[in-house]
């Protein structure tokens, strides 16, 4: 296996070394693009020579696909300094990956790992570019889960560019490239990768990237990239060593998550800017800091700005066991099928330690189908100013059962049809058939909408669909449905100037509840509307300390 090498002297030579051409047409040096023939042999075999020109001469080089299908099978190319690879666009130029002659192998179209090839940060890949094709990984298929099944896997790249990928259907991760500086992931399109992912292995996502391995900053701008149906996060960041400082620098612009497991996550790093995204329809969260990654290291410092969160099937932001602070600021939070933020433990991270410094101001959060805002993990030093929190609770409908003639059901949807249930007003609701079950997504008066059993799944039941007649049953919702709820103690924690309202839904139950298990010592609770809840404050706990006036609709 080559070794991965840097130019042999710091300039750059004049002419380039003799055979080694800085644009090559692939065609021209072996692949044949015909959908037939294994291109992976000359295709490594070019990346070789191309690096070994580079070493040299210190004089990168493009390897030009023209439009083909090209056969990679039964190996992966280990990828060199200084060596790029570029199509005429996804579609046009498409890398097809199998394994059919080696089910034990894993087949990347390219990688370079630290575990297998040494990569680190002085054995670093750079003047790399990846552009314009597409890689296809449905053919790849093995005995177990292998998180190397991946379209991309690459570590320590310096300087790269990843731009105008599709990557879809890998084993694993679709684009799963770590410890990246100076890089830029632009217009990457992942959809269902994960394939062989249950939900609980490593990896598994559209675009995972680990962090953590230059130090204390990492350049990193993930752009305009789209994430459909994969099996755990659509994007997210993961800390990959828990005695590194988590780095700061990585942006996530611009970028679309939907009908993943969680929509984008930040598992570790420090300071992860997240704005102008729509996270919407997957599974479990929107956003998600927590300490699931593999060093069980949650994000800190962070900021989600500015981003569309709407229709998750459970939370729209999730946070836990981050010890703080993190800012939540001018996102559109509805339609979420429990909650729109949520603050909980989750992973393995400190599930004892309050959060400090949260900041949860200018949201826009309705129509969500229980809470607005839920905090069942402790907080210090919270900020939650200048919200509009209105018209929740939307889960608000009684237990209904029912059978016979007038039930149907699909992989999809439950039908009834001498029901007359109020709009969403089973959203987020468990649904029992037998030893079937299934969640609901949506529904109008007579049709329940079920969500995917797992990202990218045409089915909604754990079992086989249930036959037309047989018997349902729903459970009654939740008898607390509030604007704002703290079912965790409190301390030093500012409400203030939220507009908490239910103009038209008479479904948030409370405009602010404390309830049995939370408490408010030395809070701030000031200037708040509290118009047309059911209940404007109830604490079930009494506060202790701190100032409560001025909120307009508390008697």
């Amino acid at each position: 296996m080559p070794s991965q090498v840097t130019p042999a002297s710091p300039g750059v030579r004049p002419y380039p070394v003799a055979g080694a051409p800085l644009l090559c047409d692939a065609q021209d040096h072996g692949l044949t693009g015909n959908g037939t023939t294994n291109d992976q042999p000359a295709l490594a075999a070019l990346v070789d020579q191309l690096g070994d020109a580079f070493a040299a001469d210190g004089r990168a080089r493009v390897i030009y696909c023209p439009p083909g299908v090209y056969a990679i099978r039964d190996a992966a190319t280990v990828w060199r300094s200084g060596v790029s690879l570029m199509g005429a666009g996804p579609g046009a130029t498409r890398f097809v990956l199998s394994n059919e002659g080696n089910r034990s192998q894993a087949v990347p179209l390219a990688f370079y790992t630290a575990q297998l090839h040494g990569a680190s940060p002085d054995r670093h890949l750079a003047y790399c570019t990846f552009a314009d094709f597409e890689i296809d990984g449905s053919g790849v298929a093995q005995s177990a889960y292998d998180p190397l099944a991946k379209g991309l896997g690459l570590q320590y790249v310096t300087g790269g560019l990843f731009r105008n990928l599709f990557i879809h259907h890998t084993a694993a991760t679709g684009f799963g490239c770590d410890f990246l500086q100076d890089t830029l992931i632009q217009a990457v399109r992942v959809l269902e990768c994960g394939r062989m992912d249950n939900g609980m292995e490593m990896g598994g996502a559209g675009i995972g990237i680990g962090v953590g391995g230059w130090g204390a900053i990492e350049r990193l701008t993930i752009a305009n990239c789209v994430a459909v149906g994969n099996a755990t996060n659509g994007i997210f960041l993961e800390m990959q060593h828990p005695d590194r400082p988590q780095p700061r620098g990585i942006r996530i612009v611009g970028c679309h998550a939907e009908a993943n497991r969680f929509g984008i996550s930040d598992w570790g790093a420090d300071g992860l800017i997240v704005t102008g995204c729509t996270m919407t329809g997957n599974l479990e969260a929107g956003f998600q800091v927590s300490a699931k990654g593999t060093t069980g290291i949650p994000g800190k410092g962070g900021l989600l700005t500015d981003c569309v969160l709407d229709g998750n099937l459970r939370d729209g932001v999730s946070i836990g066991n981050t010890a703080g602070p993190y800012t939540v600021r001018g996102n559109r939070i509805t339609g979420n099928g429990r909650y729109g933020y949520h603050h909980q433990d989750l992973g393995d991270g400190d599930q004892a330690a309050a959060a400090e410094e949260i900041v949860i101001e200018s949201n826009d959060i309705w129509g969500n189908s229980l809470d607005g805002i839920r905090f069942d993990r402790p907080l210090t030093d919270a900020v939650i100013i200048n919200n509009r929190i209105r018209n929740n609770g939307r889960q608000c409908a009684e237990a209904a059962e029912g059978g016979g003639e007038s039930v149907r059901y699909s992989r999809t949807t439950l039908v009834d049809q001498r029901m007359s249930w109020p709009a969403d007003g089973h959203r987020g609701k468990v649904l029992r058939v037998g030893h079937r079950y299934a969640v609901v997504a949506a529904n109008d008066a007579t049709t329940l909408t079920l969500t995917p059993i797992r990202p990218g799944s045409a089915n909604s039941w754990s079992a086989d669909t249930p036959p037309p007649g047989t018997a349902y049953e729903l459970p009654a919702a939740p008898s607390s449905r509030a604007g704002i709820t703290i079912n965790a103690a409190a301390d030093s924690v500012t409400i203030r100037g939220n507009l908490i309202r239910d103009t038209k839904s008479h479904t948030q139950t409370h405009g602010i509840l404390i309830t049995g298990r939370g408490g408010c010592v030395n809070c701030r609770v000031v200037e708040n509307d509290l118009d047309g809840n059911q209940v404007a404050i109830q604490a079930d706990t009494p506060p202790g300390g701190g100032y409560w006036e001025g909120n307009h609709g508390d008697q």
